[in-house]
Order: structure tokens, then C-alpha cells, then sequence
């Protein structure tokens, strides 16, 4: 059964036994609760974590939730950030604190993850075909009636699957989706031309269990994209909205729902959404990023649309990985000890920014030394001849990637500037 609200959901989380479960958190925690944890505000160096320890910027985090927050204001967006970036309902419900309409999924589970913590609103960005999630939908949709629901809707034939089980489930309300309208011939998922996204909406105007709201995409997958590409795809699908909306199709919604906006062209978004005509419904322009959570040290930190409109503001990593050197063989080498079960590697490698002497506390940038490779358990380093590195010393590194830096730790410490750790995150992937 679902949490009756988010703070009820978190202080579950809580109540969570400290345990082997956990990677990283002080042995002599064992059989406290997260709760009482978080209130002895250890600190991450000598408050007893191990290595390799996963850490978070408090100030950062803090940082990049009002950055998005007065981002979306400012450009006129409601705001679903994208949960399979951390799948943590205490950011979640930060987010929702900070004026999001609801929260983004990918796949059945995390909208299940979601509910159990009480979130209200989702949006599915993929077309939900499943019967057996289908009919757990329909009961959730019967059970809370001021739970909002919205998929994606690309075929005929998946139109036909969701009618065919949700007819079966028989909810007492139809299920609002989305026409997704795909980003070129060679895009991800999404109907591909006008003509398509017509036949699929016809197909839902001929159910009884499902209701047109909007159409929807995602222009990340515009091929060779360019700003200009972007832009022009997303013209699209204003386009299509207007076209719907010309045709009657929402007749029956109190709004229209436009949707796109990953972590990389919300600028785009911003710009082209600015220009919606006056359609017969007030329009819900949804973004969707979720990456700006934690951002990154990589790639993200090359893609943001910050980059192209600084005077915006700017995103802050918030991810640290702190590792611990366990051999020098050579003047030149070295390893420590975290590999791919703990770092985000699809990507980028981990980037070496500061080392940490553990007699003194005294931190140094990470001058002349360079991850090479990872294995299982193991960071490879490569040092020049002026690196100053020991065995013992702990490396912090930058990561790239945060949707696969979240998913390999399910708690992770919050922590100040100072290394007082207030909070951790739980995680579910």
C-alpha cells in the first residue's frame, strides 16, 4: 500500500537499519537507523566510512534544485525531472518542494517505486503495452482518484494492447496518453511522421479506455542535432498540437499537455515552447530533465544548455567518489580501490581532481595523476614523475554520467563542504 504522503514515505526510510546492505557506511553503525545516523553527523573522513565511499554535495544538490526551479518559472515550464536519474524518493520530494508537477518514468517498476512514496503525478515517457502492469494501473487509478497518470502512445498496435487490457481491468476512468511523436527516421522510439501520429490518435479516439491529453517526445534524439535541428523538430510538434487541437481532439481535457526537454537542449525547449500558439485548452508545457539533480564532472557538464546561455546560471556537480590507494607498484602506477561495482564508467572514466593525506587531513589537487581504466573492484592510475600519491591517501574523483553513478549505491551520504554528512539517500533501482 502506498505511503499517504511523501514525508510519511521518507520517515520509513528513516527508520531503515543501518547494515551490511549498505556500501561504505561506519561498521560501528550497525543496528542504527538511518534516521539516527543522519543525526550524529559524522564526518565522512573520520566518522568511520570505508572505502570507496560515494558521497553527495549538500550545497550542490541545493544549488541545482533552485536552479531549475526558477529556470522553469522564469520560461513559463511545469516541471516533470526525469526519476530513473537517481530513483530517490528524498529527491523527489525535494523536487516536488521546489515546484515540480510530478516526476518522470521509464518503465512499470519506477512508477510502482513512485507510488509507494506517495507521488501524485507521472508521466511515462514510453508506451506502456504490459497487461500485467496495465491492470495494476488501473487498480491504482480506481484506488486514488487524485493520482494523474500520462504515457506515450507511438502505434496502433500498442493502442490496441492497452484497450485490450485495460477493457479486461475495466477502471472507472480512462487512462490519459500521449501521442509521441518521433525525433527523425533513425530516433529512438515515437511515430514517425504526421500521417502516423494521426492513424495513432484515431486509434485511441476509437477506445473507451483511453483519453488523448497532448503529444509528446524527445529531442535529444534529433540525428546530427543542432540547435537549429532541435528547434526545427520541436516546431513539429507544436505543430501536431495545434493540428489535434484544430481537429477537436481535445474536446473532453481541462489542458493540453506538450511535453519534451532532456538534460541537454531545455533551452531549445524554453525557446520554441515561448512560441505555442493560443489553443482552445490552457496548455501544460511539460520539460522533463532529470540529470540537473546531481549533474556531473563529464559529460553532462559539456552538454548542459547552460553552456549556451550562461547568463542562465550554472549547474554544480554534486557527485564525489572517494577511493582509497591500495598499491604504488611502479613510480608510475597506481591502483585504488574502487572499480565499475562503484563508479559510472559508459561514458567517461573517473576523473582524479583531489587527493586527501588521511594523517592530516589535508587535501591537494590531484596534479599529474590520471584513471586510466577500471576493473571490477580496482581504478587504474596512471602518475607522472612529480605526482604525489601514497598508499593510504584517498582519491576524489569527478564522475560522468549520473543515471549510473546513482544506480551502483543504494545509500549514499550527504555531504557539507566540511564533510559533515546530514542525510542519505536511499535509492531504488
Amino acid at each position: 500500500m502506498p505511503a499517504e504522503n511523501p514525508v510519511a514515505g521518507l520517515a520509513q526510510l528513516d527508520r531503515e537499519t543501518v547494515d551490511h546492505r549498505f556500501k561504505a557506511l561506519p561498521p560501528d553503525a550497525e543496528g542504527l537507523t538511518v534516521g539516527e545516523l543522519a543525526a550524529q553527523r559524522r564526518n565522512l573522513f573520520t566518522g568511520g566510512f570505508t572505502t570507496p565511499v560515494l558521497a553527495l554535495s549538500a550545497e550542490s544538490l541545493e544549488h541545482n534544485l533552485a536552479l531549475l526551479e526558477t529556470y522553469a518559472e522564469r520560461h513559463g515550464l511545469a516541471f516533470a525531472p526525469h526519476g530513473k536519474t537517481s530513483m530517490s524518493p528524498q529527491l523527489f520530494a525535494r523536487q516536488l518542494e521546489r515546484g515540480a508537477w510530478g516526476i518522470t518514468a521509464a518503465v512499470p517498476h519506477q512508477v510502482r517505486v513512485y507510488r509507494a512514496h506517495a507521488i501524485q503525478r507521472v508521466f511515462l515517457a514510453n508506451e506502456l503495452v504490459d497487461p500485467v502492469a496495465l491492470r495494476w494501473l488501473a487498480a491504482e487509478l480506481d484506488r486514488d482518484p487524485e493520482f494523474r497518470f500520462v504515457c506515450y502512445v507511438d502505434s496502433v498496435r500498442g493502442v490496441e494492447l492497452m484497450d485490450e487490457a485495460l477493457s479486461a481491468a475495466a477502471p472507472s476512468r480512462p487512462l490519459d496518453v500521449v501521442v509521441e511523436l518521433g525525433a527523425g527516421d533513425t530516433a529512438r522510439t515515437g511515430a514517425r511522421s504526421d500521417a502516423d501520429c494521426t492513424a495513432v490518435a484515431d486509434a485511441v479516439a476509437a477506445t473507451r479506455t483511453l483519453r488523448l491529453v497532448g503529444v509528446a517526445g524527445y529531442e535529444g534524439e534529433v540525428p546530427d542535432a543542432t540547435p537549429e535541428r532541435v528547434q526545427d523538430w520541436l516546431r513539429r510538434l507544436v505543430a501536431l498540437a495545434a493540428a489535434f487541437d484544430k481537429d477537436g481532439r481535445f474536446a473532453d481535457v481541462d489542458e493540453i499537455v506538450v511535453s519534451a526537454g532532456g538534460s541537454a537542449w531545455f533551452d531549445a525547449v524554453a525557446d520554441v515552447f515561448a512560441e505555442i500558439p493560443e489553443l482552445s485548452r490552457p496548455v501544460l508545457k511539460l520539460l522533463r530533465s532529470g540529470a540537473y539533480v546531481s549533474h556531473d564532472d563529464g559529460h553532462y557538464k559539456h552538454l548542459t544548455p547552460f553552456n549556451r546561455v550562461p547568463e542562465e546560471g550554472a549547474l554544480e556537480p554534486a557527485f564525489r567518489l572517494w577511493a582509497q590507494v591500495v598499491s604504488r607498484p611502479t613510480p608510475h602506477q597506481a591502483f585504488a580501490n574502487a572499480g565499475k561495482r562503484d563508479a559510472a564508467y559508459d561514458l567517461d572514466l573517473p576523473e582524479a581532481q583531489v587527493v586527501r593525506d588521511p594523517r592530516t587531513g589535508a587535501v591537494r589537487p590531484a596534479t599529474g595523476i590520471t584513471v586510466t581504466g577500471l576493473s571490477d573492484q580496482h581504478a587504474w592510475i596512471r602518475t607522472d614523475d612529480d605526482a604525489e600519491l601514497e598508499v593510504g591517501d584517498w582519491v576524489g574523483m569527478g564522475l560522468s554520467h549520473p543515471c549510473t553513478s546513482f544506480d551502483k549505491w543504494q545509500l549514499i551520504p550527504v555531504a557539507e563542504a566540511d564533510g559533515t554528512v546530514t542525510d542519505y539517500v536511499r535509492t531504488f533501482f
